[in-house]
């Protein structure tokens, strides 16, 4: 049997599977890109974290993006409140927002000498495909209604994360509006996407608050639902399980993503110099690099997603103790400002 053309064949010309290949370009690996989908159109905001900007600058791939130097956290109903400040981090920005669309074409582009239509045999297979139907999953009692809003004043560098007693609202600025993403009943979320202007923004403006300005325009509005899939094992024989393939997450935080693109940066690093990317000692040594920050990532997120639902006075104030200490005690704001941005090289 002869041996395989191509090293390492990439399923999914997403943004995590681009970034593999772009990083890996330039190696002796032959790679190839095997996709036959089409780019919706469909707006959907994105987090990237200042890791993740930097892994894009890496491959020549970061445009620009609407940056967040400022995150208000709080809780709907309840007292407590933190900020953090990307010098908290020691960060020109915590992260930045931009459409999801914009940087999959972008990075679509720059692979296109990758591109097969064919799924040739390869060394090792990549999936980067979306999420993997042998996963684990875990349906939210949320879904997220997405959409364009317009305030007054206009968005400008501040995000919120508002957590009210159905799910997280973040708003995200995302030039000159904000980028939100509202989790609610998936009965509620329907019901929020359907419903007049006036009505969505006078419940939006209720339950935001006052800081990021009265909401006057909204456009674009969609429902996502909300599922936490984990794939049991993120490498089989000859192939590994890369971003939404080996876990999706709940948008809380925006990790998602950008957890994805460290799966792949740290992917191209293992390889690099590797004759055999199929080879299992070295498929393991991704896994074993992985596996703190995926698990603290995926528990993260999880816990954040249910932390603060619910209206009982005892647990809204032991949320609002909480807030008010990482507020209060900057070290606390420094670790988990760098843990979102850098994942486990945060810690000590």
């Amino acid at each position: 049997m002869p041996a395989p053309e191509i090293d390492v064949l990439i399923h999914g010309a997403g943004p995590v599977g681009c970034t593999l290949a772009l990083a890996l370009r330039g190696t002796r690996l032959r790679v190839a890109v095997f996709d036959r989908t089409s780019l919706a159109a469909s707006f959907r905001p994105i987090a990237l974290s200042y890791a993740s900007r930097l892994i894009l600058e890496r491959i020549g791939a970061w445009q620009t993006a609407t940056p967040i130097e400022t995150i208000h956290v709080s809780q709907a109903g309840g007292f407590g409140r933190a900020r953090l400040e990307a010098g908290d981090a020691a960060v020109p920005a915590l992260g930045y927002v931009m459409d999801y669309s914009t940087l999959a074409g972008s990075l679509r582009s720059q692979v296109e000498e990758f591109i097969t239509k064919d799924a040739v045999a390869a060394k090792c297979v990549v999936h980067a495909e979306g999420a993997a139907p042998d996963a684990e999953e875990k349906r939210y009692a949320q879904d997220a209604v997405v959409a364009l809003v317009h305030t007054d004043p206009p968005a400008h560098s501040a995000a919120f994360e508002r957590f009210t007693p159905e799910g997280p609202l973040a708003l995200l600025p995302f030039a000159g509006r904000y980028a939100m993403v509202w989790s609610r009943r998936p009965q509620r979320a329907l019901a929020l996407a359907a419903a007049p202007d006036a009505e969505f923004l006078a419940e939006l403006g209720a339950a935001a608050g006052h800081r990021p300005g009265r909401p006057v325009k909204v456009e674009a509005r969609a429902v996502q639902p909300l599922v936490l899939r984990v794939r049991a094992a993120r490498i089989a024989l000859r192939a590994v399980f890369i971003g939404n393939a080996a876990q999706t997450l709940h948008p809380v935080a925006g990790q998602g993503l950008n957890l994805g693109l460290r799966d792949a940066w740290d992917l191209a690093r293992v390889w690099r110099g590797s004759s055999d990317p199929g080879d299992a000692a070295t498929l393991e040594r991704y896994a074993a690099r992985r596996r703190l920050d995926a698990a603290a990532t995926i528990r993260v997120t999880d816990f954040l997603a249910g932390a603060f639902l619910g209206s009982n006075r005892l647990a809204r104030g032991a949320r609002g103790a909480a807030l008010a200490a990482l507020d209060i005690f900057p070290p606390a704001r420094r670790f988990f400002a760098r843990r979102m941005i850098y994942g486990p090289s945060a810690l000590p």
